[in-house]
């Protein structure tokens, strides 16, 4: 996301910091480059414009003029001002009230409430909630059974609603249901249209007349760009929203609706969909936003991905083992499969500061498939195998290739890597590594 944007703001700041001195002339050709980038990341001219006007009048200030490092200065002022656009802090769901509280999402057909709806409930079940999933949409034939069956995917209650069923009835009976499930959240998926019509409005305010939801999200495509951002102000004047959820984040490379939305409706972005996986939906920080698209990587964002996926036990253990020189290929298969949960390569190493800026590492294409094939290969091994390694001779790397799919010269290259690194290992555990060397 936002990869157009950075690489134009990077290139922005690059000529700025070659100045040892900043003048007027050198702030607004570089805003103006800074304008077109925003403009053409699909941001509302409205915020560019009070954006630009805002940094222009820091950046002449003395903060700048006065700065060894006035080039790092009109980044650092840049990066306050991003954050700011897009909210500041973190704003978590309201669910204030009595049990069960009701979060209502609304938005068009297509927009991906459905699935939002699933991912809503991991995180809810994370905070120690417990969701009870609410199909509302009785005019989309497929909505009721697909909100079903990711409900059955994630083991969540569903209320068991219908096509025949008024919208509004549905909501109620589905309160009193999971009150009496021990329920304390309700996720009502709601219908949608191709377009705002007043039958989809008038509707969506019966639902919030009847039910007082503590929170109105609307979920929202995050590559409609603008279009976006005009849709969540139509919802916002007819429902008054909580905040937004925009989907599809992944593939904006844009970004102009999440540069906008907050500056235009006065309304959060309280979540970003990321991914097709029902765990891909992330709390949205502006700051961290900010920082990612100045190309600073997103440490917390990276640290919370690991606490998450990482067992602290195993962790324990696995230290253990690499001071004693003990790393098996049973616990290398084991430490893939955490990193695998973190999400692809790609996307960590984004969060890393400063990858974002090697030019090497954008071009660079990581074929998150070859875990999984070193995956099959370690588990095509025996446990003695993948205990002792040594004792894998060529009739056992051939039944290996064959079990996992692969050929010969794959379990070889594994092996060899493997050896190499436990060589690594214990050069490292008795000193005998050259500084900066790492034991991998």
């Amino acid at each position: 996301m936002f990869e157009n944007l950075s690489d134009k703001l990077e290139s922005v700041f690059k000529k700025l910091r070659g100045h040892g001195k900043l003048n007027e002339k050198n702030i607004d050709e570089g805003l103006k480059e800074v304008r077109m980038a925003l403009l053409e990341a699909d941001v509302h001219y409205r915020v560019v414009k009070s954006f630009i006007e805002e940094v222009r009048q820091r950046a002449l200030g003395q903060e700048v003029m006065d700065s060894l490092t006035p080039g790092q200065q009109v980044v650092k002022i840049v990066n306050e001002k991003l954050t700011e656009l897009m909210g500041s802090r973190h704003e978590a769901l309201n669910l204030a009230g009595s049990p069960p509280a009701a979060v209502m999402l609304v938005g068009l057909q297509g927009s991906g409430k459905t699935t939002t709806a699933g991912k809503l409930s991991i995180l809810l079940r994370k905070m120690g909630r417990r969701p009870f999933l609410v199909p509302a949409d009785v005019y989309r034939p497929a909505a009721i059974d697909q909100l079903k069956t990711i409900a059955d995917q994630l083991q969540v209650p569903v209320f068991g609603s219908s096509t025949e069923q008024d919208p509004v009835q549905i909501c109620l009976e589905a309160k009193a249901a999971a009150f009496q499930k021990g329920c304390d959240v309700l996720v009502l998926d709601t219908a949608g249209r191709l377009h705002i019509d007043e039958e989809l409005m008038a509707e969506l305010e019966r639902i919030k007349e009847s039910l007082r939801p503590s929170d109105i999200m609307l979920v929202a495509d995050a590559m409609t760009g603008q279009d976006a951002v005009n849709i969540a102000k139509a919802f916002n004047e007819r429902l008054d929203i909580s905040g937004v959820i925009l989907t599809k984040m992944d593939g904006d490379a844009r970004g102009g609706a999440a540069l906008s939305i907050k500056t235009i409706t006065g309304k959060p972005i309280k979540f970003i969909g990321v991914g097709e996986k029902l765990n891909a939906l992330e709390p949205f920080h502006p700051d961290r936003m900010a920082a990612s698209i100045l190309g600073m990587g997103d440490v917390l964002s990276l640290i919370e991905k690991a606490q998450e996926a990482v067992d602290q036990k195993k962790a324990v253990e696995l230290q253990k083992k690499l001071r004693k020189s003990q790393f098996t290929l049973e616990d290398f298969r084991d430490q893939l499969i955490q990193v695998r949960k973190m999400g692809s390569l790609s996307d960590i190493l984004k969060m890393i500061p400063g990858m974002g800026k090697i030019k090497q590492m954008k071009n660079l294409d990581i074929d998150d498939r070859e875990f999984v094939r070193i995956e099959a290969i370690i588990n095509s091994m025996t446990a003695q195998e993948r205990r002792q390694h040594g004792i894998i001779n060529g009739s056992r790397r051939k039944r290996i290739a064959l079990g996992s799919g692969t050929r010969i010269q794959d379990v070889n290259a594994l092996l060899k890597n493997y050896t190499q690194m436990l060589k690594m290992l214990k050069k490292f555990n008795q000193g005998g590594l050259r500084r900066g060397m790492l034991p991998f």
